[in-house]
């Protein structure tokens, strides 16, 4: 047996990632099929709906260790994928909301 390896080019690199968009791909696509397969409830938007818009950048997550009931835990998934994601937000509303009962920005 030889002590080389021999591998076989992946294509995974070339498939996004489960929840990633293809950007590659969306960057080729015209403004005409866009349209065409937008859905129905953007086609009534005004041309300067966008004017306005700017690029945001989503935050970093940070891994870590949360201990949750467990009906808690069922219940947010449950609901389907990303509960994750769902819990991030919940937690999230509660952060905001806390925040703007207390009137500053750091409190908890």
């Amino acid at each position: 047996m030889s002590a080389k390896r021999i591998s076989k080019p992946s294509t995974k690199a070339e498939r996004p990632i489960r929840g990633r968009a293809d950007l590659a791909r969306l960057r080729k696509t015209s403004d005409a099929v866009i349209s065409r397969t937008s859905p129905k409830e953007l086609a009534d938007l005004p041309a300067e709906f966008w004017a306005d818009a700017t690029l945001v950048h989503p935050v970093a997550k940070q891994p870590i260790s949360l201990r949750v009931d467990a009906d808690v835990l069922d219940w947010f998934k449950e609901q389907g994928p990303r509960y994750q994601s769902r819990m991030n937000a919940v937690l999230r509303a509660y952060m905001s909301a806390v925040r703007t009962r207390s009137g500053r920005k750091g409190a908890a």
